[in-house]
């Protein structure tokens, strides 16, 4: 489930430091929620200078970087752990991407277990699924 988006002016940043902030987010939310890094996911979306508009001025006009992030957790977390995820995400971007701190925007999106799915299940059903497999092999 743990997915974050970067929203970023294409021809900004290159596709190293993009890469590089992509392969730290994964990291970050894997130790944040205790979640096998193979269930995170990132991407950054690009959007052309002329259709991004920061602060009242387009990016083909020279717009300073005003970059926006989301993220999806399930419902059930800990606050804790999305304003960790909240500061992290901002921290890679600045240093990552070299951006200005207060020009950053993020927020984090609660999904219900039930409207979420995970290889065609719902989350509330996978989720008891393995709790009810972690019960049997303890148990046994």
């Amino acid at each position: 489930m743990p997915i974050v988006t970067y929203h970023l002016v294409a021809g900004q940043h290159d596709d190293a430091e993009i890469g590089a902030l992509l392969r730290r987010s994964c990291a970050l939310f894997a130790d944040v929620l205790e979640c096998p890094v193979e269930r995170v996911r990132a991407f950054a979306h690009e959007h052309r200078p002329e259709l991004a508009c920061i602060g009242g001025e387009l990016g083909s006009e020279g717009a300073e970087p005003g970059l926006y992030f989301h993220f999806m957790l399930l419902e059930g977390r800990p606050l804790e752990h999305a304003q960790r995820l909240l500061a992290g995400f901002t921290d890679l971007l600045v240093e990552e991407l070299g951006v200005d701190r207060d020009r950053v925007r993020g927020g984090m999106w609660p999904v219900e277990p039930p409207r979420w799915s995970i290889g065609g299940v719902d989350a509330a059903t996978r989720r008891a699924d393995e709790v009810r497999a972690r019960a049997e092999v303890a148990g046994t």
